[in-house]
């Protein structure tokens, strides 16, 4: 295909699946229970956070997690007691378990209450044009407050050469508004312009296939040839694009 042919092949696949149904099998449909801002970007960042493996099994335990607050997040991160974290002793999702959901409990409250909240903490500064150094500055932040090391890992750090999926995704999610009903556009101080497609097996093999990406390994360096290739695309909105290389590869065995 040459790149005409291949922007249109996309774009009839982002029309096919970013749409409201896509929500149904989706990860995303756990921050689609809130209304409030603050309940939304928490429950997406958390959600995100585990978003790996099996997406049923992310649902069901971003679920879990939910309960676990009484279905209030925003609440459970600015007025949890000590005595309400030992209630969420018994989480575990894969290798992320209740020492880490204890852990970014407290620093979550720490964001909203000295640093404005997520959407402050990973704004763009000096006209960078992705959020490789925003990611990474989310991360010093994360972890200003005492912690356990373990933890350290579920945060990817892109100035480690990490594609940073699961924060990308969650990115995606707060900052692209796609009038379609999926992701939120929320955070109107940041651009869909500098977005990055969140990396996974799925879309980084699709993206071999369609030859939008030749680097073997899924980390910043793919990512930033990935970037490259979708804003060539669409310069406003290269991310839309995850819903077709997800959608090709998920949906359609591509």
């Amino acid at each position: 295909m040459n790149k005409s042919e291949l922007k249109e092949f996309l774009d009839e696949k982002v029309i096919l699946y970013n749409n409201p149904k896509f929500i149904e099998s989706d990860p995303i449909q756990i921050p689609h229970l809130f209304s409030k801002k603050e309940d939304i970007e928490i429950a997406a960042f958390l959600t995100a956070t585990i978003s790996w493996g099996n997406r049923t099994m992310i649902i069901r335990n971003a679920s879990k997690m939910m309960a676990l607050f009484d279905n209030a997040p925003h609440d459970f991160v600015l007025n949890h007691q000590e005595s309400d974290l030992k209630s969420l002793e018994g989480f575990v999702h894969r290798t992320f378990n209740a020492i880490d959901l204890q852990q970014f409990i407290k620093s979550l409250q720490h964001i909203y209450n000295n640093h404005q909240g997520l959407e402050n903490v990973l704004s763009i500064k000096d006209n960078a044009t992705t959020y490789k150094d925003a990611i990474h500055h989310l991360k010093q932040v994360f972890f200003e407050v005492s912690h356990q090391q373990r933890t350290q890992k579920h945060i990817s750090d892109p100035l480690k050469n990490s594609a940073a999926k699961r924060i990308n995704m969650f990115l995606r999610w707060m900052v692209r508004n796609d009038n379609a009903g999926v992701d939120f556009g929320l955070w109107q101080t940041h651009k869909a312009a500098n977005l990055s497609c969140p990396l996974d097996v799925h879309s980084g093999n699709v993206a071999r296939k369609l030859k939008l990406l030749l680097r073997k390994q899924n980390d910043w360096k793919a990512l930033s040839e990935l970037d490259n290739n979708l804003r060539k695309l669409d310069k406003n909105d290269p991310v839309k694009y995850d819903f077709a290389l997800f959608g090709l590869g998920v949906f359609e065995k591509f």
